[in-house]
């Protein structure tokens, strides 16, 4: 007779840790519970055994620890389950790393680790926040909401943490938080009301609500009675809240109606549907007063968390692993890792210690209930791997097909419009209303608008992906004139009564403290305005100083004559009559300023001085021609304090003080300009003007015959359009500014308003302007050929013997000379 040897099961003891008195942390036990009997209900032939031993965190973070470190120590758990908050998931998150244990947690580490190997034995057997960040994002992109104000929970990590992942995912989308809102789970009604107050003075009506589904009855109700759930409002829900509708009063959902929510996705079952009504025979014994018509996520999640958990261990022992307890933890956490079946909440795995998101149901709130409008990021009737899109593609998320009709709040069908309506302020000036021009029409009062910054703001406007309808509004006081300076205009927006400001607007460090700017649509820096020069005769004179032009001339007759003297005793080409020799002397100094001396010398002494000469000459003429060159191409102007005047534009003297000059004087149009120029500084006009280069390139347009620009500076940082800080429209519209310079609109319309030249005559800028050459500057040039030429003519007399010949005849013909003048002074 045979008989079957018992089974041998070895126990692994597993902690649990919840806030045992809260209605979550019951559900959440019971369904850990569930699991263990239900996997080994299953798995009756495993050799392992899962015991779990629960402890009380009371929902205080120290009680946890302190329940962990008794099970680690005294129990020498295998494992934790539990960490309900943020504050709990990080405390047993380091102590799970230190002890080598596996934890399983409810709740991100509060703060989020940067690094995401910081706590490697932490399984977060719920989605992360990046995933419903993603959601959220996937929703506004949809219906187009470019501004949002965020309420979120403040005393709770939960609800800090969730904005890193919420303002990742909108830039993507370009939705901009506008505002943030905190409520406290310990507000009063009269805080809260106060809060929701401001909230209404918003001009955003949009609002993300992240908070405890315990605070959701108190916003609400409140929110229903200030009228913020009327049409035009627009309410989204965080799985946070969303996740526990079923367990709110239906009073207080009732006054939810409209809002849209994110809820996690839990595909139905009959297995979810067994373990609901088990759960709930269980509760209605053991806790009477608490209902529980569906299960948590939380307890779902729990539940499939502890199947892995059962599986994994079972593997770690049928593997033979080796029983240190320090490996086995590690093992453990291995075998965690890698186990992945088809649970309650759908496909469970862990890949990198995080549960892979099941989706998101996208309910409604409709009277009394919640109701289905779609799903994200996939169609839940399509649940198959192959008909889900990947979580990390952005693109296509959602579309409008996939979401049946929505009741919005008050009860409308029809979405909160994206459109967006600005208050523009443009400045009010009488002259370059090329770029802003303001008139009104007499017979309709009708104030018409129009310039280069009117045509590229409205340009971009139109190319963006939204509506945005404007008006504008000119700044000026009851007599039509402008209402402060340019500072004070760009102020207004700081202070809202503008929400944009479209016009010529310099970008300033000073102003970018208080708004935005985009980027400039216009050329960058100042320019100086200078009339052309009339033509001069005598303008190859200029080049050179007088006393440069008197001593070149010296020094060619002086060099000349120096080769003359050398050359003259063995040269038959320097010999002749006494008028050919004076002609040859000329003739070959002058000759060598164009290199076309003919005469060949014999003499070394000749040819030194000769190479000297020319050498000088070579400089000369190289720095004759660039300076005549330079002279005939800009006009030169000296700017002194002294004589001349400088000219500016009215309402810009910060940009020709930076510059710091003096004598100025203010003008106002391109027709003031031009008078001012034609009087030049000594009738009481100016020698020149100082502005930004768009200004110049509308005045040269008219008088570009008889005006040139030159020393142009990058001392500004040109025209933007103004939004207040943290406005979207600055990064789109300044995206839509860049595509019309690429395509070549701006210079198109440039053109059409008359802001750039055909030619750019003399636009480039100078350096230095030139200046006539002086004999300070050659000195050492002269000093040297000088030099030479003495030192040839002093070897020349030493060592010559025909010169000493020479000498020595016209000695001795003077010495005749002498004598006879004394024979006929002498009497007979």
């Amino acid at each position: 007779m045979r008989y079957d040897s018992p089974l041998v099961v070895e126990e692994i003891h597993v902690g649990v840790i919840l806030d045992m008195k809260s209605r979550e942390g019951r559900i959440v036990l019971s369904c850990i519970s569930a699991a263990v009997s239900d996997f080994y209900q299953l798995h009756k032939n495993y050799s392992t055994r899962v015991v779990l031993h629960s402890r009380d965190s009371k929902g205080e973070p120290l009680h946890a620890l302190s329940a962990a470190l008794n099970l680690l120590n005294d129990i020498k758990v295998e494992a934790l389950i539990g960490a309900q908050t943020s504050m709990e998931a990080h405390l047993l998150a380091d102590l799970g790393e230190a002890a080598k244990v596996p934890v399983m947690s409810l709740s991100e580490p509060s703060p989020p680790p940067l690094n995401d190997n910081k706590y490697p034995f932490r399984i977060g057997i719920i989605p992360d926040q990046t995933s419903l960040a993603m959601a959220i994002s996937a929703i506004f992109d949809i219906f187009k909401w470019k501004d949002v104000t965020l309420v979120y929970d403040e005393n709770t990590d939960y609800g800090k943490n969730i904005i890193p992942a919420v303002v990742n995912s909108f830039q993507e989308t370009n939705v901009c938080i506008a505002h943030t809102s905190s409520i406290a789970a310990s507000s009063t009604n009269e805080q809260i009301i106060e809060e929701l107050h401001k909230l209404m003075e918003l001009k955003t009506k949009v609002f993300l609500v992240h908070i405890s589904h315990l605070l959701v009855p108190r916003l609400f109700l409140n929110a229903k009675k200030l009228g913020m759930m009327s049409e035009g409002y627009v309410w989204i829900m965080t799985s946070s809240s969303m996740n526990f509708l079923h367990s709110i009063d239906s009073n207080v959902i009732e006054s939810m109606e409209g809002v849209l929510g994110l809820k996690s996705h839990i595909p139905a079952s009959t297995g979810l549907q067994n373990l609901t009504s088990r759960l709930r025979r269980k509760f209605y014994m053991e806790y009477p007063n608490m209902e529980v018509t569906e299960l948590s996520p939380y307890g779902i999640w729990a539940y499939d968390a502890t199947w892995v958990l059962a599986e994994a261990v079972e593997r770690t022992r049928s593997k033979n692993y080796t029983k240190s307890f320090s490996k086995h933890g590690v093992v453990l956490l291995r075998e965690i890792l890698q186990t992945g079946f088809k649970g309650l909440s759908g496909e469970v795995q862990y890949p990198d210690g995080k549960l892979t998101s099941g989706g998101f149901e996208i309910v409604n709130v409709v009277g009394k209930e919640e109701r289905k409008v779609g799903f994200w990021p996939c169609k839940e009737e399509k649940t198959t791997k192959e008909s889900c899109m990947p979580l990390n593609n952005r693109r296509n998320l959602l579309f409008t097909d996939n979401l049946e009709t929505i009741n919005w709040p008050g009860g409308s069908k029809r979405q909160l419009s994206s459109e967006i309506k600005l208050r523009i302020g443009v400045p009010v000036r009488p002259g370059f209303k090329e770029l802003v021009g303001v008139e009104r029409d007499p017979q309709t009062n009708r104030t018409i608008v129009t310039g280069f910054s009117i045509d590229v703001f409205e340009t971009a406007i139109k190319a963006l992906p939204y509506k945005v309808h404007y008006e504008f509004f000119p700044f000026e006081n009851e007599n039509g004139v402008m209402a402060g300076t340019y500072n004070d205009l760009v102020y207004q927006v700081y202070l809202k009564n503008y929400d944009a400001v479209v016009g010529d607007t310099t970008i300033t460090s000073n102003r970018s403290q208080y708004v935005d700017f985009t980027i400039p649509y216009t050329d960058l820096g100042v320019g100086m305005l200078v009339p052309n020069e009339k033509d001069n005769m005598w303008i190859f004179l200029k080049p050179l100083s007088t006393g440069l032009w008197i001593t070149s001339a010296g020094f060619f007759i002086l060099t000349g004559f120096v080769v003359w003297l050398i050359e003259r005793p063995v040269n038959e080409e320097f010999q002749g009559t006494r008028w050919q020799q004076i002609g040859t002397i000329f003739w070959f100094s002058f000759s060598t300023l164009v290199f076309a001396h003919r005469e060949k010398l014999l003499n070394n002494l000749a040819k030194f001085v000769v190479i000297i000469w020319v050498f000088v000459v070579l400089i000369l003429t190289s720095s004759y021609t660039a300076t005549l060159a330079s002279m005939m191409t800009v006009k030169q102007i000296q700017l002194n304090s002294g004589g001349s005047y400088i000219g500016y534009q009215s309402g810009s003297l910060g940009v020709i003080m930076n510059l710091n000059f003096k004598g100025i004087k203010p003008y106002g149009s391109v027709e003031e300009y031009a008078y001012a120029l034609s009087k030049g500084s000594k009738h009481g006009g100016v020698s020149a003007i100082i502005d930004e280069v768009p200004y110049i390139n509308i005045f040269l347009a008219k008088y570009s015959a008889d005006y040139s620009m030159i020393k142009t500076r990058s001392t500004t940082n040109g025209f933007a359009f103004v939004f207040p800080k943290g406005s979207k429209l600055v990064h789109d519209v300044s995206r839509q500014i860049e595509h019309m310079r690429e395509e070549g609109k701006l210079i198109e319309m440039e053109k059409t308003w008359s802001l750039r030249k055909t030619t750019l005559m003399s636009e480039e800028a100078t350096t230095t302007d030139p200046s006539t050459l002086d004999l300070y500057s050659f000195r050492g040039l002269f000093l040297v050929t000088g030099i030479s030429s003495a030192f040839a003519l002093f070897l020349f007399l030493i060592f010559s013997t025909t010169f000493r010949n020479l000498i020595r005849k016209q000695l001795q013909l003077i010495g005749r000379q002498l004598q006879r003048l004394r024979m006929y002074s002498c009497p007979i």
